[in-house]
């Protein structure tokens, strides 16, 4: 039986929720394939309960560390998988073996982090270029979560673009019961929750709503997400520019977050730069009207389910904030298109795309 190793290192924080629910649908495939999982010891207990058909191996090596070039390099190695998928690009660059790749975005390459030592974050991206050159080489298949990405991965580099496979990924209802935020409680609110680092483009977003204050003064912007330093800026730039109603919640639990999205007057999402844009998704699944940026993947992803803007103008975002928490029948229209929508995409789906991809490469289709 042909065996696939899965870099699930990245399990438990956001970037890693495709690897989870990767591991978690792939399971209910049964396939037949060994497969084995390694991730940190926290995680372990989590995937030998969503995925007990599936050897659970502890790897504690941390990502973009010259341990994972030599350390995790050896345990592959003495793991000797017939291929090994990495859900991230980072990985030991010299591993001879077969590979597959989920490239999601170059995000990363493009856009600084404030929160970082400028200069050591400088040299990490042009590692990290050349990681991602190595890997887009090496990798027999490159998944991608968008033809956005697939094709500038293209541009980045010369490969073969037959070897990049689009598998989109999906959002999930959330499941627990919706807790109510009391100091939101009968306040109308617009609503972003994530990152808040500079290509999610939170300083604009918050010049837009002090124009729409101007007309909608009963109006609150509500942003949630751990308020590391980042964050902490953007608390200091709303009071730079004297914008009222801006509420910081820090972060939410599953139960809250649910509450935040079926109560909203819409979800704003104006990032510049997304692979696949999980959050407008996640905002339609719950019955939240978006209104969104129109920059890279996410025409491709929210077709006509979200109001567009042009992410660079201030005046065009507010504008479409106001259209939306304004007009009732607009809302009520994009609720559907939303839901409708976010049903084309699922997990079990990418599952078994993914799956398809293991037994190409291996040759046991």
């Amino acid at each position: 039986m042909k065996s696939v190793l899965i870099d699930a290192r990245e399990s438990g924080t956001s970037t890693g929720r495709y690897i989870d629910k990767l591991i978690e649908h792939l399971a209910k495939l049964n396939p037949s394939l060994k497969v084995m999982v390694i991730t940190k010891s926290h995680r372990i207990k989590h995937f030998n309960m969503v995925a007990p058909n599936f050897q659970i191996i502890r790897s504690d090596i941390k990502e973009f560390t010259f341990k994972e070039q030599l350390g995790l390099l050896k345990q592959i190695w003495l793991l000797k998988p017939d291929l090994v998928h990495f859900g991230m690009v980072q990985q030991p660059i010299f591993y001879p073996g077969l590979v597959v790749t989920t490239i999601h975005d170059l995000t990363t390459l493009r856009f600084n982090n404030p929160d970082k030592n400028p200069v050591i974050f400088k040299f990490k991206q042009r590692v990290y270029k050349e990681v991602v050159k190595i890997a887009l080489k090496k990798s027999k298949v490159i998944i991608t979560p968008s033809i956005y990405t697939k094709s500038d991965l293209d541009q980045f580099s010369e490969i073969n673009i037959s070897k990049i496979k689009v598998v989109y990924e999906a959002a999930d209802k959330i499941m627990v019961p919706a807790k109510k935020i009391k100091i939101l409680e009968n306040k109308p609110y617009i609503f972003y929750v994530g990152r808040p680092t500079p290509h999610k483009n939170l300083n604009r977003l918050i010049d837009a709503f002090g124009l729409v204050l101007k007309k909608r003064p009963d109006l609150s912007l509500v942003l949630a997400g751990r308020l590391d330093a980042n964050y902490r800026r953007l608390e200091e730039y709303v009071k730079k520019q004297r914008v009222q109603n801006v509420i910081f919640l820090g972060f939410v639990e599953d139960g809250e977050l649910k509450w935040l999205y079926e109560n909203t007057l819409s979800y704003v999402f104006p990032s510049l730069s997304e692979g696949f844009g999980l959050p407008s998704l996640e905002a339609m699944v719950l019955g939240a009207p978006v209104v969104s940026s129109n920059a890279t993947c996410l025409p491709e992803i929210n077709g006509d389910a979200a109001l567009y803007f042009d992410p660079l103008s201030v005046l065009d975002m507010s504008e479409k904030i106001l259209m939306m928490v304004n007009e009732k029948a607009l809302r009520t229209k994009y609720i559907k298109l939303g839901q409708v929508q976010a049903a084309k995409y699922s997990w079990d789906k990418t599952a078994k795309e993914t799956l398809a991809v293991y037994q190409q490469v291996l040759g046991v289709i």
